[in-house]
C-alpha cells in the first residue's frame, strides 16, 4: 500500500501471509479479490462508520439528564476520535492537513447554509458557532479521511485524468455555487455538465489484492456520492441535523440530494489531489493478474 501507516503495514503483512495460498484464479479468486474490497472499503471509512455509531447511540441511548448537552458531547466524541485516528496510526500528520482543509471549508458552508434555513440543528449546548454546533466539521472531515484512505488502500491511478489547475477552477466554481445560488442563478446542471466534459476520459485504476481493475472516475464519484446520501439518511434520522421537509417527522432525504453530494466529490477530490497528486497507470494494464507478491 502506497504511504501506509505503520500499523497498516503490520495489517497488510499478516493478510498478505493469510491470503499467499489463496488461488490466482477461478471463483474463489475472485471470492477473495471481492472480499478483500469490502474489507479495504470498511477499513477506509473507519472515521465515518465511528461517528455515524456515536450519532445513532446518542439518538437512542443519551440521557436527558446528563448536564452536558448531547451535541457538545457530539462533538467532544469527533474530537477523541480525530485524536485516536493520529495516535494509533491509521492516519499520517500529511493527511490530517487535508482532513482539517475538509473540515474547515465544511463548517464555512454550515454556516452559511443555516443562516439561510437550508437545513437545521438543535440550538443547544456551548461548544458551537452561531447555531452550527462543532461537530458538524467533523462530518466533512469524515469524507476528507475516506478520501485520502481509500487513495492509498487503492494504490489509485488515474489514466487520462486532467490538469489539476482546471480542477481547481471547477471545484472552487462548484464550492461557490453552493452559495450563490440562493441569490443568483443556480448553475449545478451546467457544472454538472462541466464534470463529465474534464473527467470523462478519465479511468481509475485501482488494486484490490492480486488484482488491478478499471472503473471510470466519472462512475466513481456516483458511486462515493450515493455511499453518503445513505450515510446521510442515517445522520439526519439521528437528529444531528434536520432538512425543512423532515421538521414535522423524520423522511428519507430527496434523491436530488445526489447531485450536490456528487458535486461535492468534485471539491474532495481537488483537495486530496493537494496532498497526492494522481498519478498514471504504470503501464495499459487491465485487470490482468499483477506479479506474485512477495512476502516478508
Amino acid at each position: 500500500m502506497r504511504s501506509a501507516t505503520t500499523v497498516e503495514q503490520r495489517i497488510d503483512a499478516r493478510a498478505r501471509r493469510f491470503l499467499a495460498t489463496a488461488p490466482a484464479g477461478g471463483a474463489r479468486s475472485k471470492l477473495t479479490e471481492f472480499v478483500v474490497f469490502g474489507l479495504k472499503q470498511g477499513w477506509a471509512c473507519i472515521f465515518g462508520a465511528a461517528l455515524l455509531v456515536v450519532l445513532m447511540a446518542a439518538r437512542l441511548w443519551y440521557p436527558e439528564s446528563v448536564g452536558l448537552a448531547r451535541n457538545d458531547f457530539l462533538t467532544l466524541a469527533a474530537v477523541v476520535i480525530q485524536i485516536l485516528m493520529v495516535a494509533f496510526r491509521l492516519e499520517t500528520l500529511r493527511e490530517l492537513r487535508v482532513i482539517i482543509l475538509f473540515h474547515l471549508v465544511g463548517t464555512v458552508m454550515e454556516l452559511f447554509k443555516t443562516d439561510v434555513g437550508s437545513w437545521a440543528y438543535e440550538v443547544e449546548g456551548g461548544l458551537r458557532i452561531g447555531a452550527v454546533p462543532l461537530f458538524s466539521g467533523f462530518m466533512y472531515a469524515a469524507v476528507g479521511s475516506y478520501m485520502v484512505r481509500v487513495y492509498r488502500l487503492f494504490d489509485l491511478k488515474f489514466a487520462n485524468y486532467p490538469p489539476r489547475w482546471i480542477t481547481a477552477l471547477l471545484g472552487i466554481g462548484i464550492y461557490a455555487n453552493f452559495f450563490t445560488h440562493h441569490y443568483i442563478w443556480d448553475l449545478r446542471w451546467l457544472l454538472l455538465a462541466a464534470v463529465v466534459i474534464i473527467y470523462g476520459r478519465c479511468v481509475m485504476h485501482f488494486r484490490v489484492f492480486r488484482r488491478e481493475f478499471r472503473m471510470p472516475l466519472v462512475l466513481s464519484f456516483l458511486l462515493v456520492a450515493l455511499f453518503i446520501w445513505v450515510a446521510e439518511n442515517i445522520a439526519t434520522w439521528s437528529g444531528a441535523w434536520l432538512y425543512p421537509s423532515q421538521v414535522d417527522g423524520w423522511q428519507p432525504v430527496g434523491l436530488e440530494k445526489l447531485v450536490s453530494w456528487f458535486l461535492l466529490m468534485i471539491i474532495s477530490v481537488v483537495l486530496v489531489a493537494w496532498v497526492y497528486k494522481p498519478q498514471p497507470p504504470a503501464t495499459a494494464g487491465s485487470d490482468a493478474p499483477a506479479p506474485k507478491m512477495s512476502l516478508p
